[in-house]
């Protein structure tokens, strides 16, 4: 609540001679004459109390309308949001070198994990999923329904498409689903450990279509350096043998300077995840607020009571006491 005259509230300070002025008045009026009888006399004598009562009547009326006075008024604020979101496409490589172990439990199952908190942390944006392998299909189209994103993003598994790295395909595949959308920002992730190999489509060529539809790529190489530990599966059951953890880290970063994105290197799940909240700050959603406010009037309901509390002082004054007293 606020007031519009707010100055009127200092008449307030009007009261306090005024009861000083009542204060010193009663006690000059007190007898000074005793009497023997005054036992039986204070038996139908009234409370002291009750012949203060009008005089507290009247003090409350006036306080009250001195606040009607100041004009109080009750302010209804709320906002508009008005929230322009980012579209952005996920290429997740799940050839058979993402199974290698230098990321725990592997390098696929960390990228879901990770992949999966940075989806939910952006409820305004579109994000879609594209998998890719020896070839491409997309996994989830762009959507704001992040359950379902997420859902689909943890089905996904090595084996579903032939075995290769189409990183080309896959940056194209994500492209074509981005090319219509009149977002202004437009983002690809694209994480993988491996070199192209396989698909139709240069990965040079898919990056600089990319940057025709003016989609930024960030390219993710993942793996740690030295050797790691990769399950192979064989006639005999699972085998594990160890891999040169080497890719084609040029490209990559060739694919992110030509669409204006960046290039980063993933060695561990920490690593992983501090790639993903950069990514987060770099492409914030833009948000643009503007705040409304009203104000309703609010003064009626104390000039009532200020009303109400002089009719009662009049009744207790000229009625009540008087009918004691007598």
């Amino acid at each position: 609540m606020s007031f519009s005259q707010p100055a009127y509230l200092f008449l307030l300070l009007l009261l306090i001679p005024i009861i000083g002025w009542y204060i010193w008045r009663m006690h000059n009026a007190e007898a000074s004459l005793r009497l023997s009888g005054a036992g039986t006399l204070r038996k139908y004598a009234l409370p002291t109390w009750v012949r203060h009562v009008p005089f507290a009547l009247r003090v409350l009326a006036i306080a009250l309308l001195c606040i009607a006075l100041a004009r109080p008024q009750l302010t209804n604020r709320w906002q508009s949001e008005s929230t322009e979101g980012i579209d952005i496409m996920m290429a997740l490589d799940i050839s058979g070198t993402m199974l290698a172990e230098d990321l725990k439990p592997n390098r696929l199952e960390a990228a879901k994990n990770v992949g999966s908190d940075f989806i939910l942390a952006r409820p305004n944006d579109q994000i879609g999923l594209v998998v890719f392998a020896g070839e491409s299909f997309t996994q989830c189209p762009l959507t704001v329904d992040h359950t379902a994103l997420v859902n689909l993003f943890q089905k996904v598994e090595f084996g579903m498409i032939d075995d290769g790295t189409a990183i080309g395909l896959g940056l194209a595949n994500c492209v074509n689903r981005m090319k219509d959308s009149k977002t202004k920002s437009k983002v690809i992730i694209l994480l993988t450990d491996g070199s192209n190999n396989a698909g139709d489509i240069d990965p040079q060529t898919a990056a600089e279509i990319a940057k025709t539809f003016g989609i930024r790529v960030y390219a993710v190489g993942v793996g740690s350096y030295g050797q790691a530990r990769v399950p192979v599966h064989t006639p005999m059951g699972v085998q594990y043998m160890m891999m040169d953890s080497q890719f084609d880290e040029t490209t990559l970063k060739n694919i992110a300077s030509t669409t204006g994105g960046a290039y980063f290197r993933a060695t561990d799940n920490n690593s992983l995840k501090l790639i993903y909240e950069q990514i987060d700050q770099l492409e914030k959603t833009k948000l643009r607020v503007r705040e409304y406010s009203k104000r309703i009037e609010n003064f009626a309901p104390y000039l009532l009571a200020a009303l109400l509390l002089l009719i009662a002082e009049i009744l207790v004054r000229y009625f009540g006491l008087r009918t004691i007293s007598n």
